[in-house]
């Protein structure tokens, strides 16, 4: 590829998708504020899980930034400014996280001072389980998304106008050391967020768990949005087929191991049989049975065999449908794993869904695209300064 080709080209965004992600926000909002007013536990509930989607893509998406700088990879340097734009979502987090904060004795059950005196096993995990203490990791959580994300994401930013190469290196080195403070991280929003709601509960890879599905949210959302971005002529024209085809085969790998997690979570319960284990997948049998046994389907089964095939995944638009679709299942699967608390705390212990639910994936979605386009507003949608940028768009499988 000769020197003096333009590699890429910038191009305005259309404001009318600003507008479009605006239109859905303001609808997502409106609903949220009305189910409040109609039911107060389930409005909170929602927003659990609202608030656990919006980590889930932001979280991810600024995982996997650090892990390409950690693995050195070429091939995925052409999209990792949509990544960075993506991992934007974070500093949203807080905003959704207020409300929650407000009202933690109204959500969660260990902050019942009846509970604490008849429940020994309850009051033993007091020293972790207050709100003292839930605030402090919330807001440390905060913290630590937003330094990272300036020093991996911004720093890229700049190296479009320095061009300067050493930034690759000291930020390869900060990633090494982000890997392990986010494993932390996104444990301790799985488990504060989550897995306390039922706080006799507890799962040692939960935190493993929530992760494949953030990872895979991240990664449909990204895909997504880099098929369309080309498509439209927003990117290189150089992208080729193989840069797609290992987005297909990194979702095709995330879904396998999201599998294998949750497969190895339940299969370690059902097996050891403990009632306090059990309990958690008692809660999900009954009347939520076929959504439980549906989670398989939707979340394995379906794109497992979808992206199974090479076809499927250098397929664009086989892409963008299982992108939209392994999105919508991370948020069955938030759906599943928060929901039933709310009907066991309501005693209808049956499965809920109406125009409630609908402000959580409306939300999201107005967050995502909204926060792209102002963060994508006057930044270039391709890393033009990496010097690995020319080489990321040579890759061949």
């Amino acid at each position: 590829m000769s020197s003096d080709i333009i590699l890429y080209e910038k191009k305005s965004l259309p404001s009318k998708v600003t507008i479009i992600g605006g239109i859905l926000l303001v609808l997502g909002v409106v609903l949220s504020v009305l189910s409040f007013g109609a039911d107060n536990l389930r409005a909170y509930y929602n927003l659990i899980v609202t608030l656990t989607m919006l980590y889930s893509v932001g979280l991810g998406a600024l995982f996997l930034v650090a892990l390409e700088y950690v693995t050195s990879a070429d091939w995925s340097v052409p999209f990792r400014r949509i990544t960075e734009i993506v991992a934007g979502l974070i500093f949203i987090i807080p905003l959704v996280s207020i409300p929650l904060l407000l009202n933690l004795d109204t959500i969660f059950v260990w902050l019942n001072p009846e509970l604490l005196h008849t429940d020994s096993y309850v009051a033993g995990k007091a020293p972790y389980l207050n709100t003292n203490f839930f605030i402090i990791r919330t807001l440390l959580v905060f913290a630590i998304m937003f330094g990272f994300y300036y020093v991996l994401a911004g720093r890229s930013f700049k190296q479009d106008k320095t061009k300067d190469p050493s930034v690759n290196k000291l930020t390869s080195r900060l990633s090494a050391f982000f890997i392990p403070i986010f494993a932390i991280s996104i444990t301790l929003v799985s488990m504060d967020w989550v897995m306390s709601l039922e706080p006799k509960w507890f799962s040692t890879i939960f935190g493993v768990y929530y992760f494949a599905g953030s990872v895979l949210a991240a990664l449909s959302t990204v895909t997504f949005i880099s098929i369309v971005l080309y498509q439209n002529g927003y990117l290189s024209k150089y992208i080729k087929e193989d840069h797609f085809y290992n987005l297909g085969a990194l979702m095709f790998a995330f879904v396998v191991f999201w599998a294998y997690i949750a497969f190895s979570q339940f299969m370690l319960i059902w097996y050891a049989n403990i009632p306090d284990e059990t309990a958690w997948y008692m809660h999900r049998a009954g009347s939520w049975y076929y959504i439980s046994i549906g989670l398989i389907f939707v979340k394995f089964a379906i794109p497992f065999l979808i992206l199974v095939t090479r076809y499927a995944k250098s397929n664009l638009l086989v892409l963008k449908i299982v992108s939209v679709w392994i999105f919508l299942a991370h948020y069955y699967d938030l759906y599943w794993m928060i929901m039933p608390d709310y009907t066991i705390k309501t005693a209808s212990n049956s499965p809920v869904y109406s125009w409630f639910e609908l402000s959580t994936p409306l939300i999201v979605v107005g967050f995502v695209i909204v926060v792209f386009m102002l963060i994508a507003k006057n930044k270039n949608l391709m890393p033009v300064g990496d010097p690995k940028f020319k080489k990321g768009l040579e890759f061949h499988l």
